[in-house]
C-alpha cells in the first residue's frame, strides 16, 4: 500500500514529481488532473509520464484467467514486468470468461480484487451493461476499428484469431479437417472444446462455427447446438475440457481451439513428442476477438492502465503476433510501419473477408446456447 501524501516526506515526494510533469499520487492529483482511479485516458493523468510514475508506485498489477500459453501472455507478462519493474499475478490461470466476470461481481473493492480481465467480446458486453467496467481508451483507441470497441471505451479488442481444428497425428490416423469429418466413427471419444459454452467465450465461439457449418447463421445458432447432440450421441464428443496438458499427455486428441492456441501447440509440444496438426474449417469459418476492460474497482487503478497501453503498443500487439494471434491494430501497423512482418507472414491463409456478428445476434445467440448446451450434450434441460 503506497505512503500517503498526507505524510511530509510524501507530500515533499509528489511535488518534485509534479515539478517534473509526473502526478503519481492517487491523493492530490494536480490540479485538473484526473487519479488513476477515474482516468479515462493517460491525457487525463498529465501523459504517459504521469501514468507510468503512478503504476510504479502501486507496484503491482492482479490478473486472472490468463495462461501463459495463451496468445503469448507468457512472453507479455515478462514483457510488462520487466519494462515497469511490476509485479504481474495471475489468479486461476485455467479460468473462463464467465469466471473472469464473477470474480468482478464478488470481489468489490477488495484488495484481491482483479483489476483487468481478458474476456471474448459477449461477456465484455455483459460487464458493461452491470456497470463493472471502468472506460478507458488506450493511446491508439481511434485505431482500433469501430466494430472492436465500445463507444463509451468500457471495452476494446485486442486480439483474435479463426475457430480450428487441432489433432495429435500420432494418436490419430486421419486427422479432421472440417466439422462434418468430426462425426466420423473414427473419432469416437476423441473431440473435445475448450470448456463449455455458457462460461467459455472459445467454446461458445466453437458452437457458433459448427452452426455456421451446418446450414445456420449468425442469426441462427441452434444447428451449432443440434451439431454437439450429434457429436455426443454418436460417442465422439469428450467431456474433458483441453489445455496444452490434456493435449500433451493424449487426453484430448481433437481440440476445437482457436488457430493461435492451436497453432501454439504445433511449436511448443514438439518437443514432448507430439505431432499437432491444425486445420481451418472451411465448412465453419468464424472468427472473434478478445476484448481487454478495467475493473471500475481496480485496486491498482494506473497499472492497470498501464497494461491497457502495454497491450496496444506496437511491442504488445506484435507479441501477440509472434504467438499466431491476429492484433486488432494489424493494418494500422502494417501502414505506419511497425508490424512485424515476418511473424504476420507466419499467420495461416484465410479465404476472404471475416464477417462478425451483431451485438444483437450475439445476445440471442449468447441466450440460445447458455439456455441449450446442458441438454445438447447430456440430455438435461438448461
Amino acid at each position: 500500500m503506497t505512503t500517503p501524501c498526507a505524510r511530509a516526506a510524501a507530500v515533499l515526494g509528489c511535488f518534485a514529481l509534479v515539478a517534473l510533469g509526473l502526478s503519481a499520487c492517487e491523493e492530490t492529483p494536480t490540479d485538473g488532473l484526473a487519479k488513476p482511479s477515474v482516468a479515462t485516458s493517460a491525457e487525463s493523468m498529465g501523459g504517459m509520464r504521469a501514468l507510468i510514475a503512478a503504476a510504479k508506485k502501486e507496484g503491482a498489477l492482479r490478473a486472472i484467467a490468463l495462461p501463459r500459453d495463451w496468445a503469448n501472455y507468457g512472453g507479455l507478462i515478462s514483457g510488462f514486468e520487466k519494462k515497469y519493474g511490476i509485479k504481474v499475478t495471475v489468479e486461476d490461470p485455467l479460468g473462463h470468461s464467465e469466471d473472469e466476470i464473477d470474480a468482478l461481481r464478488k470481489s468489490g473493492n477488495r484488495p484481491t480484487a482483479p483489476d483487468v480481465i481478458d474476456v471474448g467480446d459477449t461477456f465484455a458486453r455483459q460487464a458493461a451493461a452491470e456497470n463493472l467496467l471502468a472506460p478507458y481508451q488506450v493511446a491508439p483507441y481511434d485505431s482500433i476499428p469501430g466494430n472492436q470497441k465500445d463507444a463509451q471505451a468500457r471495452w476494446s479488442n485486442n486480439y483474435g484469431g479463426y475457430i480450428s481444428i487441432g489433432c495429435d497425428a500420432n494418436r490419430v490416423a486421419h486427422c479432421p479437417e472440417t466439422f462434418a469429418d468430426l462425426l466420423k466413427p473414427e473419432y469416437k471419444g476423441k473431440v473435445a472444446l475448450e470448456g463449455a459454452p455458457p462460461r467459455s467465450a472459445t467454446a461458445f465461439a466453437s458452437v457458433y462455427a459448427a452452426a455456421l457449418a451446418n446450414g445456420g447463421s449468425f442469426d441462427n445458432v441452434q444447428p451449432g447446438l443440434d451439431f454437439f447432440a450429434e457429436l455426443k450421441k454418436r460417442g465422439n464428443f469428450t467431456p474433458v475440457n483441453s489445455n496444452s496438458a490434456t493435449v500433451a499427455s493424449g487426453r484430448t486428441p481433437i481440440s476445437i481451439n482457436w488457430d493461435y492456441i492451436n497453432l501454439h501447440y504445433v511449436d511448443a509440444l514438439r518437443d514432448k513428442g507430439v505431432n499437432w496438426k491444425v486445420a481451418i474449417p472451411f465448412d465453419g469459418s468464424f472468427a472473434q476477438y478478445y476484448a481487454l476492460a478495467i475493473n471500475k474497482n481496480a485496486p491498482h487503478p494506473a497499472a492497470a492502465r498501464l497494461w491497457q497501453e502495454y497491450l496496444f503498443s506496437p511491442e504488445g500487439q506484435n507479441l501477440r503476433l509472434r504467438a499466431y494471434a491476429r492484433p486488432v491494430l494489424m493494418d494500422a501497423m502494417r501502414q505506419d510501419g511497425t508490424l512485424d512482418e515476418a511473424a504476420a507472414e507466419r499467420l495461416p491463409t484465410v479465404e476472404g473477408t471475416p464477417q462478425f456478428p451483431t451485438d444483437a445476434q450475439l445476445e440471442k445467440a449468447e441466450e440460445t446456447v447458455n439456455q441449450g448446451w446442458a441438454k445438447a450434450v447430456s440430455g438435461r434441460p438448461g
